[in-house]
């Protein structure tokens, strides 16, 4: 009995590798591409200029936000119609000075310094408007030789 050559299978190739290789390349390429653009385009900035540096400060850093906690002072922010942002406080003495830099999440928009005065109604109120969009408060309150600091989101 004899084989026909039209029973024969077909036969894998140099073509058919090169074929493969190149495919298989080209989808590791535009997916390493694709991800180093959203990279790049969504975060705006550097988190700490020196890293070892910032590492010697943690331990002092850590203090402090454990004497900023023991004051007990409480904020709630809220961006109101016109722009102002108010803030509610629990704790927080007269006279204090409050102030915050405004933050963009994503760094699209420019750090906005805000100074807050107390209103009749006990609230305090930014002495500037602030751009609609979300942003994060970075808030230091000082009253009576103590510094408090503490970060809050915008809604």
């Amino acid at each position: 009995m004899s084989k026909t050559p039209s029973s024969a299978k077909p036969r894998f190739t140099g073509k058919h590798m090169t074929a493969i290789l190149v495919a298989g390349f080209g989808v590791v390429v535009s997916v390493n591409m694709l991800m180093a653009t959203l990279a790049s385009s969504s975060f705006g900035g550097v988190v700490v200029e020196n890293s070892y540096v910032a590492s010697q400060n943690f331990n002092e850093w850590l203090d402090k936000a454990e004497a900023s906690d023991a004051l007990g002072y409480t904020v709630t922010p809220t961006h109101r119609a016109d722009g102002l942002v108010t803030l509610a406080t629990d704790g927080v003495p007269v006279g204090s000075q409050v102030t915050a830099i405004a933050r963009h999440p994503l760094g699209h928009m420019p750090d906005k310094a805000l100074v807050f005065v107390l209103t009749s109604d006990g609230t305090w109120a930014s002495t500037s408007p602030l751009p609609a969009g979300r942003w994060m408060l970075r808030l230091d309150i000082t009253a009576n030789g103590t510094a408090w600091r503490g970060e809050r989101p915008l809604p």
